[in-house]
C-alpha cells in the first residue's frame, strides 16, 4: 500500500495550484509549516470542502454532492464512497487528535495520524505510514499557530517544514461539508469500537445533509452533528455477521431526539465528557456478504428542520 501521506500530498499540491478558483489561501509559518486556509480568513466553498474531504481520506474516497430535500426544502447532500474504509476512514479521516498548545485548541484528522500510529486501530488494521511529509486537517476556531504546528510535527515524527495543515472552522461552507462527509466514518468507528474486525468492513457509502453555516462555532457544531445523527445514512458491506449491529445508529442512544447544541451545553462544551456512541449516523443498512441485510435506525427530518431553522 502506498503512503497515505504521499497520496494526500498530491491533493495538497492541487489545492495550492488552484487557490484562486477554490477561494482558499496558503501561507507559511515561521517554522516552515504550510497552512492552507479553507474558511478562516477566506470564503472557501463547496468545491473547497469536497477537496478537503478527499485530503482527509488520503484520496481513497469519492466525495460529491447532490440535491435532495430536508422537510421539503432543497438541501445538498454530501456523499462519500470508499472501498478501502479501514485506511480511508479509520486510519486517515478520523478526527481524534486533540491539539492544545498555548492558546490554540483544535481537532486534527487525516493521514498524519498514521505517521504516529498511536491509536489501537492502527495495530488492528496493521498499518503505519512512513513518509517524510505529513498532512493533518485541523478543525478549529482559529488558524493553527506556529506552536501548534510544532507540536503536530513532533507527534508525527517529521520536521515542521514538512508539515501541511489544511484548516477550517466548523462555521464555514467547507467545515460544514467535511463534517457531513463523516457519516460513514462514524459508522465504521462505532462498529470497530464494538469489537468488529475493521478489515471485515469491505465497502462504505454514506450521505448526510449539508448543514447551513452557523452564526457561531457553537451553532455550527450543533447543526453539523445534528445533520449526522438525524440525517446521516450509511450503507456498509461487511464480511461477517455480528450480534451488535443494532447498536450502530443514533436511535440506539439514550440522548436520541435531543439537539446536539443542548447536549454540548449540558457538559459545558467539554466534548470529551460525552460517550463516543453518541456520535453515530441516523440510519444504516449493513449488508453481510452471503448473509443477512440489516436495516437499522431512522432519520428525523422534523428535528433537522428545527436545527437548520428551515
Amino acid at each position: 500500500m502506498d503512503s497515505l501521506n504521499r497520496m494526500a500530498l498530491e491533493l495538497i499540491e492541487e489545492a495550492i495550484d488552484f487557490t484562486d478558483e477554490l477561494a482558499i489561501d496558503v501561507r507559511e509559518l515561521d517554522n516552515g509549516a504550510t497552512v492552507l486556509d479553507f474558511g478562516h480568513r477566506v470564503p472557501g466553498g463547496v468545491e473547497a470542502g469536497l477537496l478537503l474531504a478527499e485530503i482527509q481520506t488520503a484520496g481513497l474516497a469519492t466525495v460529491q454532492t447532490r440535491m435532495d430535500t430536508v422537510a421539503d426544502a432543497p438541501i445538498p447532500q454530501v456523499e462519500l464512497t470508499t472501498d478501502r474504509p479501514a485506511l480511508a476512514l479509520l486510519c486517515s479521516q478520523t478526527a481524534d487528535w486533540e491539539i492544545q498548545r498555548e492558546e490554540f485548541e483544535g481537532l486534527g484528522g487525516g493521514p498524519a495520524r498514521a505517521l504516529a500510529a498511536e491509536m489501537e486501530i492502527f495495530s488492528r488494521v496493521g498499518y503505519a505510514d512512513e513518509f517524510d511529509f505529513g498532512v493533518l486537517a485541523v478543525e478549529a476556531d482559529e488558524s493553527p499557530t506556529e506552536a501548534a504546528a510544532a507540536e503536530i510535527a513532533d507527534r508525527a515524527g517529521i520536521e515542521p517544514n514538512s508539515l501541511f495543515l489544511p484548516t477550517t472552522p466548523t462555521a464555514s461552507l467547507a467545515g460544514s461539508l467535511t463534517v457531513a462527509a463523516r457519516a460513514g466514518e462514524l459508522a465504521a468507528v462505532r462498529l470497530t469500537d464494538l469489537g468488529y474486525d475493521p478489515l471485515d468492513i469491505r465497502s462504505v457509502s454514506a450521505s448526510a445533509p449539508l448543514a447551513p453555516v452557523g452564526e457561531s462555532e457553537a451553532s455550527a457544531l450543533g447543526r453539523t452533528n445534528d445533520a449526522l445523527a438525524y440525517g446521516g445514512r450509511v450503507h456498509m458491506t461487511v464480511a461477517e455477521e455480528f450480534d451488535r449491529f443494532d447498536e450502530l445508529p443514533s436511535t440506539a442512544t439514550d440522548e436520541y431526539g435531543t439537539p446536539f447544541e443542548q447536549i454540548f451545553e449540558s457538559v459545558g462544551w467539554s466534548l470529551t465528557d460525552l460517550p463516543s456512541e453518541l456520535f453515530a449516523p441516523a440510519q444504516l443498512t449493513v449488508d453481510v456478504v452471503g448473509g443477512s441485510t440489516h436495516v437499522l435506525g431512522e432519520t428525523n427530518e422534523g428535528l433537522l428542520a428545527d436545527s437548520f431553522d428551515l
